[in-house]
């Protein structure tokens, strides 16, 4: 993985200026280590008689950026879950010009969202885990093979990654018609040493996260009532 050194104001915006500013932090001893934010996801895909319906996300900051999301905020015992929802609230919000970071295709297609709920924002030790959901603005019938998702920031100041392909899960019955396959970023050498000799102060690369970002195919038999839905 590679990683920038700053945070950008988009970032500063998207996560409550949470996620985001974050190696401001960190002493100059350690910037050519490239630190930034890391989102360890958790995907729930909602749906079924082969109808996506939409997401649900849990996702765990790391301990570093956890703190810096609650920074001035008040955790004391009485005003802690008053926090916590303000906070959840500010985020959500700030994330929808970002299509919360979540690109959902039919083939070149981008598939539409409704906005985010059920948003919620809980301790586990260190980490804060953001957790809601993305439905979509219609049930999306399953394909075949045409089907992709990505969960990335654009720039790639932040890492949001699944650990392993079991971190994407098929709810309701749509394991009865699709199976999942994960696919991890391959960047070439030149795009990894172009991703490394950027300066802290270059303007963001739009374009370099996509490069750095697990996806994942969806491989279905379509149910009749998909097939219906179609026509």
């Amino acid at each position: 993985m590679f990683y920038r050194k700053r945070a950008n104001n988009r970032m500063l915006t998207a996560m409550k200026r949470a996620v985001l500013g974050l190696s401001l932090l960190i002493s100059p001893l350690f910037a050519t280590a490239h630190p930034h934010s890391w989102i360890e996801m958790k995907t729930y895909v909602d749906g079924n008689d082969g109808m996506i319906t939409g997401f649900r996300m849990v996702w765990s900051f790391d301990p570093m950026t956890s703190a810096y999301m609650l920074d001035g905020e008040d955790t004391s015992p009485e005003m802690e879950q008053q926090t916590f929802t303000k906070v959840t609230a500010m985020v959500l919000d700030n994330m929808l010009s970002e299509h919360y970071f979540t690109y959902f295709y039919d083939g070149e297609e981008p598939i539409k969202y409704q906005l985010a709920r059920y948003g919620k924002l809980t301790r586990d030790r260190a980490r804060l885990v953001l957790t809601f959901e993305l439905p979509l603005s219609k049930p999306k019938p399953v394909t075949e093979d045409s089907l992709k998702l990505l969960i990335f920031e654009p720039s790639y100041y932040v890492d949001m990654s699944w650990l392993s392909k079991g971190d994407v899960i098929l709810a309701g019955d749509l394991a009865d018609y699709c199976e999942l396959e994960m696919i991890q970023p391959n960047p070439t050498p030149e795009q990894m040493s172009y991703a490394m000799s950027l300066p802290a102060d270059a303007d963001p690369d739009n374009a370099l996260g996509q490069l750095f970002t697990q996806s994942v195919r969806f491989h279905c038999q379509p149910s009749e009532s998909s097939e219906d839905a179609k026509e």
